[in-house]
């Protein structure tokens, strides 16, 4: 099965290394989003450049990146989970290091949720898209937010003493996360106060 294992891999590199989010900009919007917010050629500029829409067609393309090729090799090849994680591996490096954009690319957390939907693993999407959702609900820091994803994961899988290779494909994210939003992870979380004050006044209605 090498031909197939590396046919899917390159086909995971490519379809990562498509910038949608750029391509739809140019394209419907007709500007450059990489010149709005932080210059990330990723959706969320597509927000920031005036489309809602686009913004969200983007996230779901970015997302898309990471499914097929691990569909593909799980259902169709039955294949091993080291090569599972070979494949969901090549989709992010393709996202994060785009060779179409001179290798500055996004920072690959649509794609990341796209490869752990694509491999059918529930112990590590469940505990990374919950972590993701307390992140949203008590932090301000975005960067951090995203940071929430790996970290519970990866806590959840040393505690449940999960497979191996799971802990190493969290952690080849969480060190990609932390390459990707550096700058931004040296400030502080910063507490999400609006959500906290809901949740108290909702609380003290009960004592």
């Amino acid at each position: 099965m090498i031909l197939e294992t590396a046919v899917l891999i390159v086909a995971s590199f490519i379809l990562g290394a498509v910038p949608f989010a750029v391509v739809l900009g140019r394209l419907l919007l007709h500007k450059d989003i990489t010149r709005y917010g932080d210059g990330n050629p990723g959706a969320g500029n597509v927000f920031r450049a005036g489309s809602p829409l686009l913004g969200f067609l983007a996230v779901l393309l970015d997302l898309g990146k990471g499914v097929p090729m691990l569909l593909i090799g799980r259902l169709y090849f039955d294949m091993g989970p080291l090569i599972l994680v070979s494949i969901g591996t090549s989709a992010i490096l393709g996202h994060a290091f785009t060779p179409f954009l001179k290798f500055r690319g996004g920072k690959a957390v649509a794609v990341t949720f796209g490869t752990l939907i694509g491999m059918l693993e529930p112990g590590m999407l469940f505990p990374f898209t919950l972590s993701v959702i307390i992140g949203i609900l008590l932090l301000k820091n975005h960067s951090w937010v995203v940071m929430m994803g790996p970290i519970g994961a990866l806590s959840f899988l040393f505690l449940t003493h999960g497979p191996g290779w799971q802990i190493l494909y969290i952690s080849f994210i969480a060190v990609l996360f932390v390459q990707k939003h550096y700058e931004a992870l040296l400030k502080s979380p910063g507490l999400n106060t609006g959500i906290i004050s809901a949740l108290s006044s909702w609380g003290n209605r009960f004592r």
